[in-house]
């Protein structure tokens, strides 16, 4: 297992193992970016602030809407997609049963 590299912490400048911090939500709607996916690079921070950092990250309204929001969209494609398939499973029983009517009538 590798070791983390000790230095100072970006955020509280104590010298520590550092890890590098990685936001974890995903792309976000549209051309607005949040605070975490703005930076140049991301920091590194001791396991005490970068602890801090990922609750901040999972507490923030915006990324929790935008969550809200996909999770919204995923259900409704979902709903659609299955709409969909029955559709076409009714079509396909319509066509059979027509096909089969005209058969026997010959």
């Amino acid at each position: 297992m590798t070791q983390p590299i000790e230095a100072r912490c970006d955020h509280c400048k104590q010298t520590r193992p550092l890890f590098l911090y990685q936001p974890t939500h995903n792309a976000h709607f549209g051309f607005a970016t949040c605070r975490w996916c703005a930076r140049d690079k991301q920091p590194l921070l001791c396991v005490r602030c970068w602890g801090a950092e990922r609750e901040l990250e999972e507490n923030d309204p915006f990324l929790n809407e935008e969550a809200e929001t996909m999770a919204k969209i995923c259900a409704t494609n979902a709903r659609i997609a299955a709409r969909e398939e029955a559709d076409k499973a009714t079509c396909e029983g319509i066509a059979a049963a027509t096909q089969k009517a005209e058969g026997g009538a010959q």
